[in-house]
């Protein structure tokens, strides 16, 4: 049985869309920027809606970035220990705490690839006494809490890890650079450049117009499309070096986790042994 005839629900649609048009002529949408859009002409008062700077390439903007997180020492760093704690997100958006988070890096000297498993990585977490995360690369093999694993195909999954690093080596001979059209990123401008390594791989970085600063990079994974966005930067003094505080991690567009750094520290020796894990420590190592 029909309740309403399609006659009635024409009409009411009608009557609908007249009351929605009289409303957002005479309101302002809240939470927007504000009233209507501009005419073709002033499209360029639309954040991110025309190129800002187009004369700037996409090499000129990764080398303003290098500049601004560091120079010579963030291009260059040899090795870096981060140190903090770390958010982790179920699927239903529950919290998981890891209050003691950790990882040691000691860099590859050179790279052809953004995407491979290079020089050296140890990453520790803890919830209160508890171990909770325990992972290592040594440059060759991949480690967990319980020693080097049998099955080195785990090597690839450092593939979702590695990317910010690209930008490292995005000047060097063999790679390219293209900008690609600007964007918001967290509510700021930001210039978005994709930089291609001499393997084939692509990572793309989006660069806050304001200060220069790295607050983006995406590629793909395994695990589907990842992103990473960079906020909440400080320094030491007498270091160039700027880090980024929080860094919140998502695939296909949900958020899985975001590290929270504290502290840092930069060209320090880093003992081989770091990296070769035989037995789970029984409190953190840092």
């Amino acid at each position: 049985m029909k309740l309403f005839s399609s006659r009635w629900l024409s009409a009411a649609a009608v009557l609908g869309l007249t009351a929605a048009t009289a409303f957002f002529r005479t309101h302002e949408v809240q939470g927007d920027s504000g009233g209507q859009v501009p005419a073709p002409a002033g499209r360029h008062e639309l954040p991110a809606a025309a190129q800002t700077n187009p004369e700037l390439t996409g090499r000129d903007i990764i080398a303003l970035a290098l500049e601004a997180a560091g120079g010579e020492t963030f291009s260059r760093p040899r090795t870096l220990f981060l140190s903090g704690y770390n958010i982790s997100r179920g699927d239903d958006g529950s919290e998981v705490l890891w209050d003691k988070y950790a990882m040691w890096r000691v860099f590859a000297d050179d790279t052809s690839s953004a995407r491979e498993a290079s020089g050296k990585v140890r990453i520790e977490a803890w919830t209160g006494e508890n171990l909770a995360l325990l992972m290592a690369f040594d440059g060759e093999n991949t480690y967990s809490e319980n020693g080097v694993m049998e099955d080195q195909s785990a090597n690839a999954m450092w593939s979702a890890n590695f990317g910010f690093g690209a930008i490292r080596g995005a000047l060097k001979e063999g790679w390219r650079q293209a900008r690609v059209p600007d964007r918001l990123v967290d509510g700021a401008l930001a210039y978005m450049v994709e930089v291609f390594d001499p393997e084939g791989g692509t990572t793309l970085f989006g660069i806050r117009q304001g200060d220069n600063a790295i607050v983006y990079v995406g590629f793909p994974t395994p695990r589907g499309w990842h992103e990473r966005r960079y906020s909440h930067y400080f320094t030491k003094p007498g270091i160039s070096w700027k880090q980024a505080g929080r860094v919140r991690l998502f695939y296909d567009g949900v958020k899985s986790n975001e590290a929270l750094w504290t502290d840092f520290a930069i060209g320090e020796t880093i003992d081989n042994d770091r990296f070769v894990i035989a037995e789970p420590p029984e409190s953190p190592s840092f």
